[in-house]
């Protein structure tokens, strides 16, 4: 879970270098990085777009349609959860009546998942300060 919080922190530092690099580089050529990834070998979107608009797969479903109610049918057929089934239950139970009633109480929650051992992202920060991780990126 460290690890995690670890890698949460690099990449938030990194995208908020991204976020405050000077204007005055060059722009990025993305069809220059398309035809790179391209000649690695990365899937050709746009052949297979033309691949599937040949083959009339497309056109077929927007002629077609798609019934949803059907396909939510036949997954509740194969043991698919019944959201409104469950939310009728919740409503009768005054399930949602009583949490709007009581308000949420987000710092006691915070508390109690601290005390379960639940990553301390604030501890993180301060540490990462600390160590003086932003002022390097930012340099």
């Amino acid at each position: 879970m460290k690890r995690f919080a670890i890698a949460l922190s690099a990449l938030t530092i990194s995208a908020t270098a991204i976020a405050i690099a000077p204007a005055a580089q060059a722009a990025i050529d993305f069809d220059e990085l398309r035809r790179e990834n391209l000649e690695k070998g990365a899937v050709d979107f746009d052949e297979l777009r033309r691949e599937n608009l040949d083959k009339g797969a497309v056109y077929e479903v927007l002629a077609k349609g798609v019934d949803f109610d059907e396909l939510r049918r036949e997954n509740l057929e194969k043991g698919a959860v019944d959201f409104d089934e469950l939310r009728r239950e919740n409503l009768d139970k005054g399930a949602v009546y009583a949490v709007l009633a009581k308000g949420v109480d987000f710092d006691e929650l915070r508390r109690e998942n601290l005390e379960k051992g639940a990553v301390d992202f604030d501890e993180l920060r301060r540490e990462n300060l600390d160590k003086g991780a932003i002022a390097a990126v930012s340099v």
